[in-house]
């Protein structure tokens, strides 16, 4: 069994109710490994530390405490996943100087961004990815699998939120850029 670290954000099923009132619940539904975060009215955030055999285990598995306790709380966000510069280089013990010196120094090799401009926005998971394989430095396994499976839980939301012929439409165009990898 390993360590994961990582935050659930929700949506409550009614934004004028008082997240407290779910402390409770969530505790009892399996969530005593998490610190609740309530600060926001119709939000609850939950930072976790649960042993599981792999990270998707930890986070599926948080997932579905949160929902037995909260059945129609909504997912807004699992992290982390987007990060700008200065996340990358406090993860990595880097300043954020040398880690904008490693982006441009390695800009054909260096993963896009999501989003370009004053405030740039990568996946973690494949900026930790590049320093593995491009850098040959060691990233601490849990972080890494943390990062892929909160990737992969905010793709998926975003793609839950899509309308059927839209979602049908975005398959066919990811397909014709895989042609293009």
């Amino acid at each position: 069994m390993t360590l994961y670290e990582f935050t659930l954000k929700f949506a409550l099923p009614d934004a004028n109710q008082d997240p407290a009132n779910y402390i409770e619940q969530l505790a009892q539904a399996g969530c005593d490994d998490a610190l609740i975060g309530i600060g926001q009215q119709g939000r609850i955030a939950l930072q976790f530390s649960r042993e599981a055999n792999s990270a998707f285990a930890a986070i599926t598995s948080a997932i579905k405490d949160v929902k037995t306790a909260i059945p129609n709380a909504a997912i807004i966000e699992a992290t982390p996943d987007l990060v700008g510069l200065s996340d990358i280089a406090d993860l990595l013990g880097f300043s954020r100087q040398n880690m904008r010196k490693l982006m441009l120094n390695h800009t054909q090799s260096f993963p896009a961004p999501l989003h370009s401009g004053s405030s740039s926005i990568w996946h973690l998971a494949k900026v930790l990815n590049w320093f593995a394989k491009q850098q040959n430095k060691t990233v601490p396994t849990e972080i890494a699998e943390v990062a892929q499976v909160t990737m992969q839980v905010n793709i998926a939301r975003a793609l839950s939120e899509l309308q059927p012929n839209t979602r049908q439409e975005f398959m066919q165009i990811q397909e014709e850029l895989a042609q293009y990898r």
